[in-house]
């Protein structure tokens, strides 16, 4: 790993260059190419973000999505919400699923009306 986050910059794009030329020549879903390619720009993008913290105290606002911890996560999760519902996180969690109107603080709904989606069933003619 790098502590220069423009050295760093410079191997995530070539990683990122490396996963398209693979991506474009690939021979299905588990191409090893493709699959050894992805985990590259994972690492380069880690020791980036590293370099970025390192040297300014900044980061980026991406994340590695690793399938693996992606399943783990919401096992936990749901362990969690089971454990304990007056959780403060498992409430920021709630407030995406809520109906509108329930929250005090919102004043109107700003999501699409059902209406937007109905057939219109007059014959054309």
């Amino acid at each position: 790993m790098t502590d220069d986050p423009r050295a760093a910059l410079t191997a995530l794009v070539a990683a990122l260059e490396t996963h398209l030329e693979t991506a474009a020549v690939s021979r299905g879903d588990d191409d090893p190419a493709v699959v050894e390619a992805y985990e590259r720009v994972a690492e380069a993008f880690t020791a980036y973000d590293d370099a970025l913290m390192d040297a300014y105290g900044e980061v980026t606002p991406l994340e590695v999505y690793d399938e693996d911890l992606a399943g783990d996560d919401d096992d936990e999760d749901d362990d969690e919400d089971d454990e304990d519902d007056d959780d403060d996180d498992d409430d920021e969690d709630d407030d995406e699923l809520e109906e509108p109107g329930e929250d005090e603080d919102d004043d109107e709904y700003s999501g699409l009306d059902d209406e937007d989606y109905d057939v219109d069933e007059t014959p054309r003619g």
